[in-house]
């Protein structure tokens, strides 16, 4: 992790906010997941956000993650290599971070690597694994290992098909937000500046 001293005044007060929107039940259900999904020979960390960061930080468990969610032979990360050099670790993280991209994962929903390399906002890593094992249970293609109920599914697109008669038929129609000018009249009207005359 980077040294940082301690922030102060604003800095200090984003920080908690950010650091406030990290749930506890949530960083449970992302351990089972990962380590049901990745072989039961991962050791689980201890609860709490410091811990949860230390034990996704190398990027090892994330890309064995993204590569369990593949056949084999077709993973997205070829080579997943045990270091202890920094700019190695974040490399993996960003491997991982593309290949939850490639899979299905919105760009919106993608951590950023300091998230995680520097615990900057873990909540941020709990909503990207929450949209991967969602984009996993979504796709239905037998890879995804664990609980069902742990994601919600996405919707589906539903595509519907017009025939060139239903379409012609739509082009003559004035949709009702549009307005409709049914029952006006300009009776009672009169320009402006004229006093209306009573007979």
């Amino acid at each position: 992790m980077a040294n940082r001293g301690p922030s102060y005044g604003l800095s200090r007060e984003v920080q908690e906010k950010i650091e406030q929107k990290y749930d506890q039940d949530l960083e449970q259900r992302l351990v089972d997941w990962i380590v049901a999904q990745c072989g039961g020979n991962l050791e689980r960390p201890q609860t709490g956000r410091e811990n949860f960061q230390k034990w996704l930080m190398d990027g090892t468990i994330l890309c064995r993650l993204i590569n369990s969610l593949y056949p084999r032979g077709k993973e997205p990360i070829k080579k997943i290599l045990d270091t202890q050099m920094a700019f190695k670790q974040m490399e993996k993280i960003s491997q991982f971070l593309q290949a939850a991209e490639a899979y299905g994962v919105t760009t919106t929903d993608i951590f950023q690597t300091v998230d995680l390399w520097e615990g900057k906002d873990m909540a941020a890593v709990q909503r990207t694994l929450m949209a991967l094992g969602s984009v996993a249970v979504t796709k239905d293609d037998g890879h995804y290992r664990g609980d069902r109920d742990w994601f919600h599914r996405k919707a589906q697109g539903y595509r519907r098909e017009f025939s060139q008669e239903q379409l012609r038929q739509g082009q003559s129609l004035i949709g009702l937000q549009m307005g409709s000018n049914r029952g006006a009249s300009q009776s009672g009207m009169t320009g402006y500046g004229m006093h209306r005359q009573i007979m």
